[in-house]
């Protein structure tokens, strides 16, 4: 034929095998992609490993890591195996081949293309259904080491007398053995079938038999094996009723059994055990009678005994029985629903008491005098004050709080505990002057020292600000000497490199300097295997070959204290808010865990994730990750991880906790003794939160003990939602040091209000002893209100129509400015309740919220005032003791504890100073010199404090005139508050060498 393409013609080219060097460099080429793959496969095993030795916790990984691969072996093996065995026994049992019909014939085709890889085909299908099955077991590690770890809680449950431990140890495991036993079986019954069909064994429209009497005999022995683990199963059932979750009115996630569970599920479950036994050794018979008449027969009889019996029998036991006098029937369940659930939540020690919320006494002097010792009354709102402390303490972009700060405990100068505001100021990689990866990773990595306010009195530099006991940056103040350097933060989630020959940036007392990690936390990036395994692993090619990287180098990630102890104890629930605390010379930041299992019989469960939920956790902070429902929970272990090294260290808490010996026993050594916690660690410790919301939850409901008044849900109560906010939520709970009703002294507690379910009014008030250095820790007293009191919505809705807060608004919006609610705090007060708020303004000149007012309500009266002083006088309408008032937080700190200078001479003095101390400060803010003008203004303040001491009675004109000055000496700050360099507190530019030096 002629060329028809058109293109020019030539030699052929005959093309023959690839050239010995092209063939070995394809096989090079190969085997490297290979290694890479490998490599890349190892590289987050090889990370994972390095990381847990550095943080001392081998032990977890290793133990956790021989469990998988020992689970995966075990029942990877056994499922290829069982599969395997069957397909080989159906093919050793085929018929003889004979083309007898059409899909004989048909089916001839596929087994001759078959045979030549029978074995490969063989390995193939036993090798794949082995390793799913293999990382399915894998996954269930928590199962096997709770099971054969598990000791006895020492408590039975009332149906069955069984140790709880069975319920939440062993039968999770034996449920896990039955789902793998019918898995096996019906896959292997349907390869056993399948290879059956393939080789004649099975015929669906072939003449004759449908089946040989092997492949009968081997199928049935397969449906007598599933008939056998169904009648397993229906055993199994009867315990896994007290564990049941079902639908009940009287509550929610009802847990456990109850009349028609006890009456007629259960009795039926033991029977259809019995018939599915029997119905299993029909179809072994099999093996002997080659039919399978009476195992079909038995079979049908116990698929229609199991719609009867259990299934149309309870519902008309449920009809007949129980709907017509359901209280009466149910009552004993629910009195095991009631006392296994407040024991699994440990509220069984709850102490209720009735509470009038009546005044017990017409003596306003007396309530006014009693409003002094009642409580700390916290007019700083950790959960309002953070941009506050953002604005005047944050001195760089890069720096930043969390929005929620938290509550502690320390004490003052006067060496008396108080209650207080506490924010790490901690790296903010989003505020970097510039982003590259040498800033983000080697220069900027870590945040720098702790600012703490007191929470009952506010600051005067600008009034209304946070009282800072602890500012600066570097911070100084009550804390003393402590290593500021924070890399390891709820902030910090990106990884950073230190310790190399790139420095990082650093402060010390005189400014800005540069500095390299001096502690042992980290993996080392010494090698280049540590490295191409960490560039692989981060999927950062930089960090195999960068210059920045050398000698003394290490990686630091896995930052955030929450990621750190869910590392190394992944048996433990977190809770959702890790707190920091200063302890001797270091950071620890402080970590609540808790223990949780979803096997006590009886106990009605609840979902982690939105029981912890609340108004805060929407944007604020987080919640417990865990969506998983649980019934029992304890808070088990308290963990520290160091702010400077990451040090991770795990301390046993409630020591009769089973749950917790079981995974000591799983990893021994990991938790310490709770004898080693040491005095000033314990001293910070608290009662946590999450726990407090699971329990006040289930509070609502099973404070009641009564059966009857349980199933009618008379007294139910309900936790009200936040009045405080616009956001949807229920109302968080608050730390406050206060005094229960009986109680001499303040306790720092953790604080919730009920009110009845569906009203607004005030139902109870709960209160945990929250100091874990106290005896007395952990005790819980509910305060059940007898008479009709407002409840916290009604009380903000009073204050929101009060003629006073109108005008302050209307006010507020002539100035653009916006009003913030703080913490509404509820404190019992001589048979009443004395409720306490304080409300900030934000806006104008000021970017940020100062206490400008506090609200105060007792009884019907509601008052809007000033400062807290004058609104407990106006709210008992009597001057309180000048001794024994609350500090006022429009004075400054220590005008309560130290005894006013008296005399001529001292005013004299006092206001010489003033001038002196302000025209220093006039100096130095012309000058920029921010240490000089820091030293003025504290020196002004001290001289004003002695000023007003010594002003005589009645005021005077000397004392006005330091009034005066008082007044001019804030006027820098106020008139250019927004400009940040006139404000060393607040803005970036502020101190010498910011931004720009870097």
């Amino acid at each position: 034929m002629p060329d028809r393409g058109g293109g020019p013609t030539g030699p052929r080219i005959s093309v023959g095998r690839p050239s010995r060097r092209v063939r070995t460099l394809l096989m090079t080429l190969g085997v490297l992609a290979v290694l890479a793959m490998a490599f890349v496969m190892f590289a987050g095993f090889w990370t994972d490993w390095l990381w847990y030795r550095s943080v001392a916790y081998s032990s977890v990984f290793t133990t956790t890591l021989w469990t998988k691969i020992g689970l995966f072996l075990v029942f990877g093996l056994l499922m290829a195996l069982a599969i395997g065995v069957n397909i080989w026994l159906a093919h050793r049992l085929r018929p003889p081949l004979s083309a007898m019909s059409l899909e004989q014939q048909s089916l001839d085709r596929y087994r001759m293309s078959v045979a030549p890889f029978k074995k490969w085909v063989l390995l193939a299908v036993t090798a794949l259904v082995g390793l799913i099955a293999g990382a399915s077991a894998s996954g269930q590690w928590r199962t096997w080491l709770m099971y054969i770890n598990g000791v006895p809680f020492g408590q039975k449950d009332p149906q069955f007398q069984l140790d709880v431990a069975f319920y939440a140890f062993d039968l999770p495991f034996y449920r896990f053995l039955l789902g793998f036993g019918f898995a096996a079986t019906v896959l292997s019954l349907i390869a056993a079938a399948l290879t059956h069909y393939l080789y004649g064994g099975l015929r669906i429209t072939s003449p004759g038999a449908r089946a040989t009497g092997a492949a009968t005999g081997h199928l049935s022995v397969l449906l007598g094996i599933f008939v056998s683990l169904k009648a397993v199963a229906y055993w199994l059932d009867r315990y896994g009723l007290a564990v049941k979750s079902s639908d009940f009115k009287a509550a929610e996630n009802w847990t456990g059994l109850r009349y028609v569970d006890a009456n007629a599920y259960l009795p039926a479950k033991t029977i259809l055990f019995c018939i599915a036994a029997i119905c299993a050794v029909l179809f072994f018979a099999t093996l002997w009678r080659r039919t399978w008449q009476l195992p079909v027969i038995g079979f049908g009889l116990m698929v229609l005994s199991a719609i009867l019996i259990g299934g149309l029998y309870p519902a008309i036991v449920q009809k007949f029985q129980v709907q017509p006098n359901e209280q009466a029937k149910e009552a004993p369940f629910i009195q095991k629903n009631i006392k296994a659930t407040r024991d699994a939540y440990d509220i069984d020690d709850a102490q209720m008491e009735d509470y009038s919320g009546q005044a017990t006494t017409t003596d306003d002097a007396k309530l006014r005098a009693a409003a002094n010792t009642a409580a700390s009354y916290r007019v700083m709102d950790p959960n309002v004050v953070s941009p506050a402390f953002q604005q005047l303490q944050q001195r760089r972009n890069y720096y930043q709080f969390p929005e929620t700060l938290d509550v502690d405990r320390y004490k003052g100068e006067d060496g008396k505990e108080q209650d207080t505001i506490i924010g790490l100021r901690e790296l903010n990689i989003q505020g970097l002057p510039k982003r590259n990866w040498i800033n983000d990773h080697f220069t900027y990595t870590h945040g720098y020292g702790a600012i703490a306010a007191r929470g009952t009195t506010t600051g005067k530099n600008p009034t209304g600000s946070p009282d800072f006991t602890e500012s600066g940056l570097p911070s100084t103040g009550e804390f003393g000497k402590y290593e500021q350097r924070i890399y390891y933060g709820e902030k910090t989630e990106q990884y950073s490199i230190v310790g190399g020959p790139q420095k990082e940036l650093d402060y010390e007392e005189d400014g800005e300097k540069t500095t390299s990690y001096k502690g042992d936390s980290g993996v080392s990036l010494s090698n280049t295997f540590n490295r191409a395994a960490y560039a692989v692993s981060f999927s950062e090619p930089q960090i195999l070959y960068s210059g920045a990287i050398g000698e003394g180098s290490r990686i630091l990630y896995n930052r955030t204290p929450k990621e750190r102890v869910e590392a190394v104890a992944p048996w433990l629930t977190i809770d959702g808010d890790a707190y920091p605390a200063v302890i001797g010379n270091r950071i620890q930041w402080i970590v609540d865990a808790y223990t949780t299992t979803n096997g006590y019989p009886y106990a009605s469960r609840t979902t982690l994730g939105d029981t912890t939920a609340d108004s805060l956790t929407t944007n604020q902070r987080a919640v417990v990750a865990q969506q998983n429902q649980v019934n029992y929970i304890r808070n088990s272990v308290k963990a520290t991880v160091d702010a400077y090294d990451g040090k991770v260290r795990l301390y046993e808490w409630d020591t009769k906790d089973p749950v917790l010996k079981t995974w000591r026993k799983a990893f021994p050594g990991t938790v310490k003794a709770r004898s080693e916690i040491s005095q000033t660690l314990m001293d910070h410790l608290r009662y946590p939160q999450d726990l407090f919301k699971v329990q006040r939850e289930l509070l609502t409901r099973y404070h009641v003990e009564d059966p009857a008044q349980f199933y009618s849900g008379s007294d139910a109560w309900q936790v009200p939602a936040d009045p405080t906010t616009k956001d949807s939520g229920s109302v968080p709970p608050y730390y406050l040091s206060m005094k229960m009703p009986g109680q001499d002294e303040q306790a720092f507690s953790l604080t919730t209000t009920f009110t009845p379910r569906g009203r607004p009014n005030l139902g109870a008030f709960m209160a945990v002893n929250a100091d874990a250095a106290s005896k007395d820790y952990g005790t819980m007293r509910l305060l059940r209100v007898t008479s009709t009191v407002k409840g916290p919505g009604q009380v903000q809705s009073e204050l929101n129509g009060n003629d006073d807060v109108a005008e302050f608004v209307r006010n507020l919006k002539g100035t653009d400015s916006d009003i913030d609610y703080g913490n509404l705090l509820t404190v019992p007060l001589e048979g009443g309740f004395l409720y306490i708020e304080p409300v900030y303004t934000r806006g104008g000149n000021q970017n940020y919220p100062l206490l400008r007012k506090v609200a105060a309500s007792y009884g019907s009266k509601i008052v809007f005032e000033n400062n807290l002083g004058d609104a407990l006088n106006a709210v008992f309408g009597v001057d309180g003791d000048a001794d024994t008032t609350p500090p006022d937080p429009s004075d400054p700190p220590g005008d309560t504890t130290k005894p006013p200078a008296t005399g001529g001479d001292a005013l004299q003095k006092a206001i010489a100073d003033a001038q002196k101390a302000y025209a220093d400060g006039e100096k130095a803010l012309q000058e920029q010199d921010w240490p000089a003008y820091g030293k003025a203004q504290d020196a002004l303040q001290e001289a004003l404090e002695r000023a007003a001491k010594a002003k005589p009675a009645g005021g005077g004109e000397t004392a006005d005139k330091a009034d005066d000055k008082a007044d001019g000496a804030e006027k820098p700050e106020k008139d250019d508050g927004a400009d940040a360099a006139k404000k060393p507190d607040e803005g970036d530019e502020a101190d010498p060498g910011g931004d720009q030096g870097t």
